[in-house]
């Protein structure tokens, strides 16, 4: 592992097996095939400060004391990629199992959810292009799962900042909601298990195709929270944003 990788890693301490802590299987979604991003590559096998991108969410998940397991879901065609230029310059703690990306990342992520191993009672599902999930956040929307009384899933999310407006077809502004009201989803985004299967299963067989993955879940009457997380936990869709996320982790880093 490089530099940066082995500081940014440092905490917090992993839960022996012993202690029955790592209830949850991360699901790492890494189908992009680079074409919006503009990489032959695809970001997900892109570097970002020493380290592929999609390596620092694996990283992240793979030291939060409630994560057992990880599924990276990725095209077919680049598994022997992935485990040489990815998993095999990475230190791990948890195994780690491939599954075929499909088409859009709705099949993708169901794909990643056939491989999880079924002693875990939770699925967190993650945006390989997120690299700045902290091991804190994972951590938040596991327990607002595990603990929340009759709750279903918790998503990652933050507050919308901006002055938000509702603009009809010819650019005119319609009305100004109240911003309070509104959040940013990101990933991760933390299930039940059985939930979250049987809604993608259920969306499959309808389909139905959601924005997210808690939609899945809300559309057939579940319950999903909130857990507030860090602004910067954005997701590298442009090659702008490799810069912003390489100059957060060297912040962490120096912060260590």
């Amino acid at each position: 592992m490089s530099g940066l990788a082995a500081c940014a890693c440092a905490q917090p301490q992993r839960v022996s097996e012993a202690s029955g802590g790592a209830d949850t299987c991360a699901v790492i979604v890494a189908g992009g095939s680079g074409e919006r991003f503009g990489d032959p590559r695809g970001k997900q096998f892109v570097e970002l400060a020493g380290l592929p991108l999609v390596g620092w969410s694996i990283l992240a998940f793979d030291r939060a004391p409630s994560v057992g397991h990880i599924v990276v879901a990725c095209p077919q065609s680049r598994v022997d990629e992935m485990r040489r230029d990815v998993l095999a310059r990475l230190d791990l703690h948890n195994d780690v199992s491939l599954a075929a990306a499909g088409s859009t990342r709705q099949d993708s992520v169901l794909s990643g959810l056939m491989a999880v191993p079924q002693e875990f009672s939770l699925v967190a599902i993650h945006d390989g292009a997120r690299p700045l999930i902290t091991q804190q956040a994972i951590e938040a929307c596991a327990a607002a799962v595990r603990d929340g009384e009759g709750v279903d899933g918790a998503i990652c999310a933050s507050r919308s900042i901006d002055t938000l407006k509702v603009v009809d077809a010819d650019g005119r502004i319609a009305s100004t909601p109240d911003r309070s009201c509104y959040w940013c989803a990101q990933t991760p985004q933390t299930f039940c298990r059985v939930t979250i299967l049987a809604a993608h299963e259920a969306a499959l067989l309808e389909g139905y195709v959601g924005t997210d993955d808690a939609s899945l879940v809300e559309r057939r009457g579940g319950t999903v929270v909130v857990v507030e997380s860090p602004r910067d936990n954005i997701k590298v869709t442009a090659p702008e944003d490799l810069a912003i996320a390489e100059g957060t982790l060297r912040s962490r880093a120096g912060a260590l």
